[in-house]
Protein backbone atom coordinates (compact mmCIF):
# COMPACT_ATOMS: atom_id res chain seq x y z
CA UNK A 1 0.00 0.00 0.00
CA UNK A 2 1.37 3.80 -0.98
CA UNK A 3 2.23 5.95 2.05
CA UNK A 4 0.63 9.24 1.24
CA UNK A 5 -2.56 9.45 -1.16
CA UNK A 6 -4.29 12.81 -2.29
CA UNK A 7 -7.87 12.21 -2.37
CA UNK A 8 -9.64 14.77 -4.70
CA UNK A 9 -13.45 14.84 -3.41
CA UNK A 10 -12.55 13.54 -0.61
CA UNK A 11 -15.47 15.23 1.35
CA UNK A 12 -18.16 13.45 -0.60
CA UNK A 13 -20.64 10.80 -0.43
CA UNK A 14 -18.17 8.16 -1.60
CA UNK A 15 -15.34 10.23 -0.46
CA UNK A 16 -15.83 9.76 3.02
CA UNK A 17 -15.37 5.90 2.70
CA UNK A 18 -12.35 5.99 0.68
CA UNK A 19 -10.45 7.97 3.21
CA UNK A 20 -12.01 5.97 6.01
CA UNK A 21 -10.56 2.86 4.18
CA UNK A 22 -7.57 4.22 3.75
CA UNK A 23 -6.55 5.17 6.63
CA UNK A 24 -7.15 2.09 8.37
CA UNK A 25 -4.78 1.30 5.76
CA UNK A 26 -2.57 3.34 7.44
CA UNK A 27 -2.24 5.49 4.82
CA UNK A 28 -1.59 9.37 4.88
CA UNK A 29 -4.67 11.02 3.26
CA UNK A 30 -4.81 14.72 2.01
CA UNK A 31 -8.09 15.89 1.14
CA UNK A 32 -8.64 19.74 -0.12
CA UNK A 33 -11.42 21.50 0.00
CA UNK A 34 -12.14 24.96 -0.40
CA UNK A 35 -13.89 25.50 2.80
CA UNK A 36 -12.31 23.37 6.25
CA UNK A 37 -15.72 23.44 7.14
CA UNK A 38 -17.09 21.31 4.36
CA UNK A 39 -14.58 18.48 5.09
CA UNK A 40 -15.78 18.20 8.74
CA UNK A 41 -17.08 14.77 8.01
CA UNK A 42 -13.16 13.60 7.65
CA UNK A 43 -11.33 15.78 9.67
CA UNK A 44 -11.33 13.85 12.84
CA UNK A 45 -10.03 10.46 10.68
CA UNK A 46 -6.65 9.77 12.34
CA UNK A 47 -3.89 10.23 9.53
CA UNK A 48 -6.13 12.17 7.29
CA UNK A 49 -5.38 16.37 6.25
CA UNK A 50 -7.78 18.58 5.08
CA UNK A 51 -6.63 22.08 3.79
CA UNK A 52 -7.89 25.14 1.96
CA UNK A 53 -7.06 24.71 -1.91
CA UNK A 54 -8.75 25.40 -5.18
CA UNK A 55 -8.14 22.27 -7.24
CA UNK A 56 -8.95 24.21 -10.34
CA UNK A 57 -6.04 26.05 -9.75
CA UNK A 58 -3.72 24.11 -11.66
CA UNK A 59 -0.35 26.16 -9.43
CA UNK A 60 -1.88 25.00 -5.62
CA UNK A 61 -3.12 21.40 -7.48
CA UNK A 62 0.72 20.94 -8.66
CA UNK A 63 2.36 21.78 -5.67
CA UNK A 64 -0.72 19.41 -3.66
CA UNK A 65 0.24 16.41 -6.12
CA UNK A 66 3.66 16.58 -5.12
CA UNK A 67 3.71 16.01 -1.86
CA UNK A 68 1.88 12.04 -2.45
CA UNK A 69 2.27 9.18 -3.84
CA UNK A 70 -0.77 8.87 -5.58
CA UNK A 71 -3.96 10.64 -6.64
CA UNK A 72 -7.75 9.58 -6.42
CA UNK A 73 -10.04 11.75 -8.29
CA UNK A 74 -13.45 11.59 -7.22
CA UNK A 75 -14.45 14.85 -8.33
CA UNK A 76 -17.99 14.90 -10.41
CA UNK A 77 -21.02 16.56 -10.51
CA UNK A 78 -24.52 15.48 -11.68
CA UNK A 79 -26.17 18.92 -12.60
CA UNK A 80 -25.19 21.94 -14.64
CA UNK A 81 -24.53 23.70 -18.15
CA UNK A 82 -21.69 21.82 -20.54
CA UNK A 83 -19.47 24.70 -19.14
CA UNK A 84 -20.08 22.97 -15.99
CA UNK A 85 -20.18 19.56 -16.59
CA UNK A 86 -16.28 20.56 -18.96
CA UNK A 87 -14.53 22.53 -16.06
CA UNK A 88 -15.39 19.54 -13.43
CA UNK A 89 -14.91 16.27 -15.29
CA UNK A 90 -12.24 17.60 -18.00
CA UNK A 91 -10.43 20.82 -17.37
CA UNK A 92 -9.62 19.37 -14.17
CA UNK A 93 -8.73 16.45 -15.80
CA UNK A 94 -6.15 17.91 -17.66
CA UNK A 95 -4.75 20.00 -15.08
CA UNK A 96 -4.24 17.05 -13.09
CA UNK A 97 -2.46 14.87 -15.56
CA UNK A 98 -0.16 17.95 -16.63
CA UNK A 99 0.35 18.14 -12.25
CA UNK A 100 1.63 14.58 -12.25
CA UNK A 101 3.67 14.75 -15.23
CA UNK A 102 5.41 18.02 -13.34
CA UNK A 103 6.06 16.26 -10.38
CA UNK A 104 6.67 12.52 -10.87
CA UNK A 105 3.51 11.06 -9.70
CA UNK A 106 2.29 8.64 -12.07
CA UNK A 107 -0.45 6.46 -9.76
CA UNK A 108 -4.28 7.42 -10.43
CA UNK A 109 -7.22 5.77 -9.77
CA UNK A 110 -10.20 8.00 -11.14
CA UNK A 111 -13.66 7.24 -10.49
CA UNK A 112 -15.62 7.70 -13.63
CA UNK A 113 -18.98 6.85 -14.87
CA UNK A 114 -20.35 3.13 -16.27
CA UNK A 115 -22.09 4.54 -19.46
CA UNK A 116 -18.57 6.01 -20.59
CA UNK A 117 -16.60 5.46 -23.78
CA UNK A 118 -13.23 6.86 -24.24
CA UNK A 119 -13.61 5.46 -28.00
CA UNK A 120 -16.51 8.16 -28.80
CA UNK A 121 -17.34 10.51 -26.42
CA UNK A 122 -19.53 12.49 -28.80
CA UNK A 123 -21.74 9.87 -29.98
CA UNK A 124 -23.26 9.84 -26.08
CA UNK A 125 -26.98 11.89 -25.26
CA UNK A 126 -25.51 13.53 -22.43
CA UNK A 127 -23.41 16.50 -21.39
CA UNK A 128 -22.31 14.25 -18.41
CA UNK A 129 -21.36 11.02 -20.01
CA UNK A 130 -19.63 13.13 -22.90
CA UNK A 131 -17.59 15.03 -19.99
CA UNK A 132 -16.94 11.88 -18.21
CA UNK A 133 -15.78 10.10 -21.71
CA UNK A 134 -13.52 13.25 -22.40
CA UNK A 135 -11.95 13.20 -18.92
CA UNK A 136 -11.28 9.38 -19.65
CA UNK A 137 -9.47 10.48 -22.85
CA UNK A 138 -7.04 13.28 -20.94
CA UNK A 139 -5.56 11.26 -18.29
CA UNK A 140 -5.46 7.80 -20.74
CA UNK A 141 -3.09 10.29 -23.15
CA UNK A 142 -1.51 11.30 -20.41
CA UNK A 143 0.69 7.86 -20.28
CA UNK A 144 0.06 7.72 -16.43
CA UNK A 145 -0.18 4.93 -14.37
CA UNK A 146 -4.21 4.73 -14.44
CA UNK A 147 -7.16 2.94 -13.20
CA UNK A 148 -10.51 4.00 -14.53
CA UNK A 149 -13.52 2.71 -12.38
CA UNK A 150 -16.87 3.24 -13.71
CA UNK A 151 -19.75 2.97 -11.15
CA UNK A 152 -23.32 2.01 -11.96
CA UNK A 153 -25.73 4.60 -9.68
CA UNK A 154 -24.30 4.46 -5.96
CA UNK A 155 -26.34 3.51 -3.02
CA UNK A 156 -25.70 3.91 0.66
CA UNK A 157 -26.80 5.68 4.08
CA UNK A 158 -26.44 9.12 2.85
CA UNK A 159 -27.13 8.72 -0.49
CA UNK A 160 -29.50 10.80 -2.62
CA UNK A 161 -30.74 7.94 -4.59
CA UNK A 162 -32.59 5.95 -2.82
CA UNK A 163 -33.21 8.91 0.13
CA UNK A 164 -34.68 10.90 -2.04
CA UNK A 165 -37.27 8.40 -3.89
CA UNK A 166 -38.22 7.30 -0.31
CA UNK A 167 -39.08 11.09 0.19
CA UNK A 168 -40.86 12.20 -2.43
CA UNK A 169 -42.80 9.12 -1.08
CA UNK A 170 -43.78 10.69 1.94
CA UNK A 171 -44.64 13.25 0.19
CA UNK A 172 -46.70 13.03 -2.21
CA UNK A 173 -50.08 10.91 -2.97
CA UNK A 174 -48.78 9.21 -6.64
CA UNK A 175 -45.43 9.75 -8.52
CA UNK A 176 -45.20 10.76 -11.80
CA UNK A 177 -42.06 9.70 -12.90
CA UNK A 178 -39.77 10.26 -16.13
CA UNK A 179 -37.48 7.56 -17.48
CA UNK A 180 -39.21 5.23 -15.51
CA UNK A 181 -37.93 2.23 -17.44
CA UNK A 182 -34.27 3.24 -17.25
CA UNK A 183 -32.12 0.44 -16.10
CA UNK A 184 -29.62 0.75 -13.70
CA UNK A 185 -27.49 -1.82 -11.61
CA UNK A 186 -27.13 -0.51 -8.07
CA UNK A 187 -23.61 -0.48 -6.25
CA UNK A 188 -22.98 0.17 -2.63
CA UNK A 189 -20.75 2.74 -1.52
CA UNK A 190 -18.75 0.61 0.60
CA UNK A 191 -17.70 -1.83 -2.51
CA UNK A 192 -17.12 1.15 -4.46
CA UNK A 193 -14.82 2.73 -1.99
CA UNK A 194 -13.10 -0.85 -1.36
CA UNK A 195 -12.48 -1.15 -5.19
CA UNK A 196 -10.63 2.48 -5.04
CA UNK A 197 -8.60 1.20 -2.12
CA UNK A 198 -7.65 -2.14 -3.76
CA UNK A 199 -6.37 -0.52 -6.82
CA UNK A 200 -3.89 0.99 -4.64
CA UNK A 201 -3.03 -1.93 -2.52
CA UNK A 202 -0.26 -4.17 -3.19
CA UNK A 203 -2.67 -7.33 -3.92
CA UNK A 204 -3.99 -5.85 -6.93
CA UNK A 205 -1.16 -2.86 -7.60
CA UNK A 206 -0.29 -4.04 -10.62
CA UNK A 207 -2.62 -5.77 -12.56
CA UNK A 208 -4.73 -2.49 -11.87
CA UNK A 209 -2.86 -0.36 -14.01
CA UNK A 210 -4.31 0.22 -16.86
CA UNK A 211 -7.85 -1.54 -15.89
CA UNK A 212 -11.02 -0.37 -16.75
CA UNK A 213 -13.29 -1.82 -13.73
CA UNK A 214 -17.23 -1.61 -14.44
CA UNK A 215 -18.22 -1.41 -10.13
CA UNK A 216 -22.18 -3.04 -10.46
CA UNK A 217 -24.01 -4.40 -8.00
CA UNK A 218 -25.53 -7.89 -8.44
CA UNK A 219 -29.31 -6.96 -9.55
CA UNK A 220 -30.37 -4.75 -12.42
CA UNK A 221 -33.77 -2.71 -11.53
CA UNK A 222 -35.73 -0.15 -13.30
CA UNK A 223 -36.25 3.23 -12.11
CA UNK A 224 -40.02 2.58 -11.29
CA UNK A 225 -38.48 -0.52 -9.73
CA UNK A 226 -36.12 1.52 -7.67
CA UNK A 227 -38.61 4.15 -6.68
CA UNK A 228 -41.41 1.49 -5.54
CA UNK A 229 -38.86 -0.66 -3.55
CA UNK A 230 -37.83 2.58 -1.89
CA UNK A 231 -41.07 3.20 -1.06
CA UNK A 232 -42.19 0.10 0.41
CA UNK A 233 -38.96 -0.05 2.47
CA UNK A 234 -39.36 3.55 4.18
CA UNK A 235 -42.79 2.29 5.28
CA UNK A 236 -44.87 4.84 2.65
CA UNK A 237 -48.44 4.25 2.18
CA UNK A 238 -48.62 1.71 5.31
CA UNK A 239 -45.57 -0.16 2.92
CA UNK A 240 -47.57 -0.56 -0.09
CA UNK A 241 -45.76 2.64 -1.92
CA UNK A 242 -47.48 5.15 -3.20
CA UNK A 243 -48.72 4.01 -7.05
CA UNK A 244 -46.11 5.29 -9.31
CA UNK A 245 -47.06 6.65 -12.87
CA UNK A 246 -44.42 6.48 -15.69
CA UNK A 247 -44.38 9.74 -17.87
CA UNK A 248 -44.28 9.78 -21.47
CA UNK A 249 -40.48 11.31 -22.87
CA UNK A 250 -42.23 14.88 -23.53
CA UNK A 251 -44.13 14.78 -20.71
CA UNK A 252 -40.83 13.46 -18.60
CA UNK A 253 -39.11 16.39 -20.32
CA UNK A 254 -41.34 19.57 -19.26
CA UNK A 255 -40.87 17.84 -15.76
CA UNK A 256 -36.98 18.01 -15.96
CA UNK A 257 -37.21 21.89 -17.17
CA UNK A 258 -39.56 22.94 -14.61
CA UNK A 259 -37.07 21.41 -11.78
CA UNK A 260 -34.25 23.12 -13.25
CA UNK A 261 -36.33 26.10 -13.02
CA UNK A 262 -36.83 25.61 -9.29
CA UNK A 263 -34.12 26.72 -6.93
CA UNK A 264 -31.41 24.76 -5.84
CA UNK A 265 -29.93 21.76 -7.32
CA UNK A 266 -32.94 19.86 -9.48
CA UNK A 267 -33.65 16.15 -8.48
CA UNK A 268 -33.81 15.92 -12.13
CA UNK A 269 -32.68 17.67 -15.33
CA UNK A 270 -33.03 17.02 -19.14
CA UNK A 271 -29.31 15.84 -18.87
CA UNK A 272 -30.32 13.23 -16.45
CA UNK A 273 -33.20 12.28 -18.87
CA UNK A 274 -30.38 12.13 -21.96
CA UNK A 275 -27.96 10.06 -19.64
CA UNK A 276 -30.37 7.21 -19.26
CA UNK A 277 -31.22 7.05 -22.88
CA UNK A 278 -27.20 4.39 -22.54
CA UNK A 279 -28.13 1.41 -19.73
CA UNK A 280 -26.66 2.07 -16.45
CA UNK A 281 -25.25 -1.58 -16.51
CA UNK A 282 -22.40 -3.22 -16.65
CA UNK A 283 -21.32 -4.34 -20.57
CA UNK A 284 -19.04 -7.04 -19.86
CA UNK A 285 -16.23 -5.57 -21.67
CA UNK A 286 -14.48 -4.95 -18.52
CA UNK A 287 -13.78 -6.50 -15.66
CA UNK A 288 -16.01 -6.23 -12.76
CA UNK A 289 -15.83 -5.60 -8.50
CA UNK A 290 -15.11 -9.60 -8.25
CA UNK A 291 -11.45 -8.97 -10.17
CA UNK A 292 -10.49 -7.17 -7.20
CA UNK A 293 -11.80 -9.47 -4.73
CA UNK A 294 -15.10 -7.54 -3.90
CA UNK A 295 -18.76 -9.79 -3.72
CA UNK A 296 -20.81 -7.11 -4.04
CA UNK A 297 -23.46 -6.32 -1.84
CA UNK A 298 -26.98 -6.45 -3.26
CA UNK A 299 -29.43 -3.40 -2.60
CA UNK A 300 -32.02 -5.60 -0.63
CA UNK A 301 -29.52 -6.66 1.84
CA UNK A 302 -28.21 -2.79 2.46
CA UNK A 303 -31.02 -0.40 1.42
CA UNK A 304 -33.21 -1.73 4.39
CA UNK A 305 -30.74 -1.03 7.03
CA UNK A 306 -31.08 2.62 6.51
CA UNK A 307 -34.41 3.20 4.32
CA UNK A 308 -35.99 1.17 7.11
CA UNK A 309 -35.78 3.45 10.09
CA UNK A 310 -37.00 6.87 8.48
CA UNK A 311 -40.43 7.01 10.89
CA UNK A 312 -42.93 9.62 9.58
CA UNK A 313 -40.86 12.34 8.60
CA UNK A 314 -38.16 12.13 6.13
CA UNK A 315 -35.02 13.80 5.69
CA UNK A 316 -36.87 16.28 3.29
CA UNK A 317 -39.69 17.03 5.50
CA UNK A 318 -36.79 18.32 7.93
CA UNK A 319 -34.87 19.82 6.02
CA UNK A 320 -38.51 22.20 4.83
CA UNK A 321 -39.40 22.45 8.56
CA UNK A 322 -35.99 24.19 8.89
CA UNK A 323 -36.23 26.23 6.44
CA UNK A 324 -39.42 27.56 7.65
CA UNK A 325 -37.94 27.97 11.30
CA UNK A 326 -35.22 30.21 9.44
CA UNK A 327 -37.01 32.34 7.43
Amino acid sequence: MLQKVLVLGGSGFVGRHVCEKLVRQSVQVTVPTRRLRNASNVMTLPLLTAVEADVHDEAQLCALVAQHDAVVNLVAILQGSAQAFDRAHVQLAGKLARACQATGVRRVVHVSALGADIRNPEALPSNYLRSKSRAEQVLHQAALELTLIRPSVIFGAEDKFLNTFADLQQLFPVVPLAGASARFQPVWVEDVAQAVVACLGQAHAHASIGQIYEACGPDVFTLRELVELAGRISGANQGRCRPVFPLPDALARVQARLMELMPGEPLLSRDNLDSMKVPNVATGHHPGLQALGIEPASLMAIAPTYLGHRGWRSRLLERRSAAGRQA
